[in-house]
C-alpha cells in the first residue's frame, strides 16, 4: 500500500479487533488492571467532587464501575468503539452503581461543550485515528473546571516484536506510539493548560511468539495499521518471526516485550488546577515508586 502514512490507523481494523475482544479481554488484562489501579489512585488527590464523569474507551467497564463506586452522587458514563465491548461493561453494574453507556466515535462525542466534569482514559488513546481530533473533542466537552487523566502507549511499546518483524519482512506490523513530548504539545494545542506527564516501563516475558500474538489479539490490539499487509500471516513468516523472537530470549528461554506506559493529566485554562496534596497545597507532579 504504497502513499499510505506508515502511522494511521484503520478506525474500521480498529473497531473490529475491539469487538473480537470483548469476551478474551479481561483474561489478558493483567498489566491493564496494575496500570489502571495506579491512574485511579491518582484521583484520591482530587480536590472537587465532580457531577459528571467520562471513562472513555471502557472497554468492559471495570474502571467505569470503580468510578462509579468513587462517586456515588456523579453521572458517570462509559463509552466505547465497540458495541460487544459496552455489552461486557452492562455486566459490570450492580442496582446501586449502575452507569450510562455509550457507543461513540471519539472524534464526535456525544455531550454538549462544557458538560463533563472529568474525563478518565486508560491504555486507549493510542487507538484514537486523529488524536488531535480527540483532544479537540476531550477539550470542548470538558467545563471551566474540567480534569483530563489518562494513560497512553509510549514509542519503547513492543520494541522487540517491532525489530523482530522487520528480520521478516518489510510490512508494518507494530504501531508506532508517540512520545510524551509529542502528547504534551497535543494537548496544549488542544488547549489544555498545565499537562503534566511520566512514564514507566514494564517488561513481560512470554514462552514463544505465538503466546505474545494470542495475547494481543485477546486484548484487540492487534495490527489496524491502514499500511497493514492484507490476508493471512502465512507459515514461512510466522516461523521466521517465532526465530526472531527466540533469538531475543532471555537466559530462561523466553523473549521480553517491553511496554512504555505514558500517564498524563491536564486541566482547562484558567482553572486551578484540581490536585492538592494531604496538607492543601498544589501537586504540580505526582511522585510514584518506579517498577523495573
Amino acid at each position: 500500500m504504497s502513499g499510505v502514512d506508515a502511522s494511521r490507523l484503520d478506525a474500521q481494523a480498529v473497531r473490529r479487533a475491539a469487538e473480537r475482544a470483548a469476551t478474551s479481554h479481561d483474561a489478558h488484562a493483567v498489566l491493564h488492571a496494575r496500570i489502571q489501579a495506579e491512574l485511579l489512585s491518582r484521583l484520591d488527590l482530587l480536590a472537587f467532587e465532580p457531577g459528571v464523569v467520562v471513562d472513555l474507551g471502557c472497554r468492559t467497564g471495570e474502571a467505569t464501575r470503580l468510578l462509579r463506586r468513587r462517586w456515588r452522587r456523579a453521572r458517570v458514563v462509559a463509552v466505547d468503539l465497540a458495541p460487544a465491548m459496552l455489552m461486557a461493561a452492562r455486566a459490570r453494574q450492580s442496582w446501586f452503581g449502575r452507569f450510562d453507556r455509550v457507543c461513540a466515535d471519539p472524534l464526535h462525542l456525544p455531550f454538549a461543550s462544557a458538560s463533563v466534569d472529568l474525563v478518565y482514559s486508560n491504555l486507549w488513546m493510542q487507538w484514537s485515528v486523529d488524536l488531535d481530533a480527540t483532544l479537540l473533542e476531550v477539550r470542548r466537552a470538558l467545563n471551566l473546571r474540567g480534569y483530563f487523566t489518562f494513560t497512553t502507549l509510549g514509542p519503547d511499546t513492543l520494541q522487540e516484536l517491532r525489530a523482530a518483524w522487520a528480520q521478516v519482512d518489510e510490512s508494518p506490523h507494530v504501531h508506532r506510539f508517540l512520545d510524551l513530548h509529542d502528547i504534551g504539545d497535543a494537548l496544549v494545542r488542544a488547549g489544555f493548560a498545565d499537562p503534566v506527564m511520566d512514564v514507566d516501563r514494564y517488561t513481560l516475558t512470554y514462552p514463544n511468539a505465538r503466546a505474545l500474538m494470542q495475547e494481543l489479539r485477546g486484548l484487540g490490539a492487534e495490527n489496524a495499521l491502514a499500511a497493514r499487509a492484507r490476508g493471512l500471516t502465512g507459515r514461512a513468516r510466522l516461523a521466521g518471526l517465532e526465530a526472531a523472537c527466540a533469538r531475543s530470549a532471555d537466559g530462561d528461554g523466553r523473549i521480553p516485550a517491553t511496554v512504555e506506559v505514558v500517564y498524563g493529566q491536564a486541566w482547562c485554562p484558567g482553572a486551578t488546577p484540581p490536585v492538592r496534596g494531604r496538607r492543601g497545597e498544589t501537586v504540580v507532579s505526582l511522585d510514584r515508586l518506579r517498577r523495573r
